[in-house]
């Protein structure tokens, strides 16, 4: 059963989430997030860290 968000929905969840974790945890989340996205992608592709762009 596929999962049908509108935007009231959407905005509802995303105040939960402030409310229990707040907004500088949702911060570190998100990069530690793209950290690891960045990462999985250089693991995928083989590159190697010596060659990597910092």
């Amino acid at each position: 059963m596929p999962l049908h968000l509108g935007g009231t929905e959407l905005i509802i969840v995303l105040v939960i989430v402030i409310l229990l974790f707040g907004v500088g945890r949702i911060g570190k989340l998100g990069s530690e997030l793209g950290r690891g996205i960045r990462e999985f992608r250089r693991g995928i592709g083989g590159e190697d860290e010596s060659n990597a762009v910092k």
